[in-house]
C-alpha cells in the first residue's frame, strides 16, 4: 500500500484526480491515503481448494462489475495495479474497457496477479534490473523504475550515515515488518549476547517484536546486560532508521526501498516462505553490491549471527562502506519515475499538465 500512497500523492500534486480500489484489508491503513477518494471491492483470494476458489471467483466478478460501473463515473485515464488479489477485480474492469493499465512489481520475483495481468497491461513497472517469472514476450513492457518510499525516509538519504567512534554507542535496530519476525525475537538477543565484551558493551538495541514475543525478548536482553527498547509498532520508525548502524530484517519489498533510500547495511534473513521465495530474491541487489549480508532461515542461529555482526561491525571504515553501497542500489525518483511512467502510458493525451485526469490505483 506505500507506493500505492506515494505515486497516488506524487500524481494528486501533478493536478490529476485519484481515487484508490482495494478491499476491505487494503483501505485500513491509516493516514495513507488522506483526502483521496477509496472504493471497496469485493475480492477473493484462491486458496482453500474448489470451494474456495469458487468463492474467490464470485467475488472477483462481483468486483470486476463493481469496478466497471465505477469508471463509467470517474472515467479514469489510466488504472494502475500494485500486485495482489485486491487489484485484479480493478484490473479485469479496466482490460474489458479497454483502458490503460500499468502494473507494479514491488518484488524481485513476479507476483502471481501480476503474473495473470502482465499479457494485458501496457506497462509493467519493476523495482529490481532482474526480474524472475516474468515472461521473455512481455520483456519489451517493463520499465525500472524502483519502489517508492514516504518522504520520511526519502529525506534520510540526505543525513549522513551516523558516525561511529570505536568507543562510542552502536545502534541496531531489529525490525521484522509490521507483524514482527519470531525467529528475530529467538535469535537476535542470543547472537548479540555472543559478541566480543567491548563490543557487546556498547550495544544499544531497539527491536520490534510480535505482542506475543515482547515479554520474553525483553527478558533475554537483560539477562544479557544488553540495553533494549523492545515494542510492538514504531511509529517512528524513519527516525529510528536515521540512527541505526546496523539493521537486522526480513527482506521484505518495503525494507529493501527503505534500506536502501536511506543507506543502511543490514543483515537480512529472508521469509522462507513467502511466495515463490521472493524474499531470498528481493535480498540479492543490496547483498550483492556489499550492502547487506543475507542469512537463510535455516542457518540464522546466535553464532552465525555474532560472526556476521563482527564482520559488518568490528571495522568503522567497513560499516560506511556497507552503508554507502547500500545507498547506490536505492532509487529515490522511484515515485517520481512511476508518476512520469503514468502520465505517458497514454501520450500524448496525458502530457498536457495543466488539464486535470482520473486516475484509478488498484491496490
Amino acid at each position: 500500500m506505500v507506493p500505492a500512497a506515494v505515486l497516488a500523492a506524487e500524481l494528486t500534486r501533478r493536478g490529476h484526480h485519484v481515487a484508490l480500489v482495494s478491499d476491505d484489508r487494503g483501505v485500513r491503513f491509516p493516514g495513507l491515503f488522506d483526502g483521496v477518494q477509496t472504493h471497496v471491492l469485493p475480492a477473493g483470494r484462491f486458496s482453500g481448494g474448489p470451494v474456495g476458489w469458487l468463492k474467490a471467483g464470485r467475488k472477483m466478478l462481483a468486483g470486476r462489475a463493481m469496478a466497471i460501473e465505477l469508471y463509467r463515473s470517474f472515467k479514469p485515464t489510466a488504472v494502475i495495479g500494485f500486485g495482489g488479489y485486491p487489484a485484479f477485480p480493478a484490473l479485469a474492469a479496466a482490460f474489458q474497457l479497454k483502458l490503460p493499465t500499468i502494473i507494479h512489481e514491488q518484488n524481485a520475483v513476479l507476483g502471481r496477479v501480476n503474473r495473470l495481468a502482465a499479457g494485458r497491461v501496457d506497462a509493467i513497472a519493476t523495482c529490481y534490473p532482474d526480474i524472475e517469472r516474468l515472461k521473455p514476450q512481455h520483456e519489451r513492457k517493463v520499465h525500472l523504475v524502483g519502489n517508492p518510499v514516504r518522504d520520511a525516509v526519502l529525506e534520510l538519504r540526505e543525513r549522513p550515515f551516523p558516525e561511529l567512534d570505536e568507543d562510542g554507542i552502536f545502534r541496531v535496530l531489529v525490525t521484522g515488518g509490521s507483524q514482527g519476525a519470531s525467529i528475530l525475537s529467538d535469535v537476535v538477543p542470543d547472537g548479540l549476547a555472543l559478541l566480543p565484551p567491548h563490543f557487546r558493551a556498547r550495544l544499544q538495541v531497539t527491536h520490534q517484536a510480535r505482542p506475543e514475543d515482547i515479554d520474553g525478548v525483553r527478558q533475554r536482553y537483560a539477562e544479557h546486560g544488553i540495553p533494549a527498547e523492545i515494542a510492538t509498532y514504531l511509529p517512528d520508525l524513519p527516525e529510528r532508521l536515521a540512527w541505526a548502524h546496523v539493521v537486522i530484517a526480513r527482506a521484505g519489498a518495503s525494507t529493501i526501498a527503505e534500506l536502501t533510500a536511506a543507506g543502511r547495511p543490514a543483515i537480512l534473513v529472508p521469509l522462507p516462505s513467502a511466495t515463490d521465495d521472493h524474499q531470498t530474491a528481493n535480498a540479492r541487489e543490496i547483498t550483492a553490491a556489499g550492502g547487506a549480508r543475507t542469512i537463510a532461515q535455516g542457518a540464522f542461529t546466535a553464532q552465525e549471527l555474532a560472526k556476521q555482526m563482527q564482520k559488518l561491525g568490528l571495522d568503522t571504515q567497513a560499516l560506511a562502506n556497507a552503508a554507502a553501497r547500500a545507498r547506490q542500489c536505492g532509487r529515490p525518483a522511484a515515485g517520481s519515475d512511476l508518476a512520469d511512467l503514468v502520465e505517458h502510458i497514454d501520450a500524448p493525451s496525458l502530457l498536457d499538465r495543466d488539464s486535470r485526469r482520473s486516475l484509478a490505483v488498484p491496490a
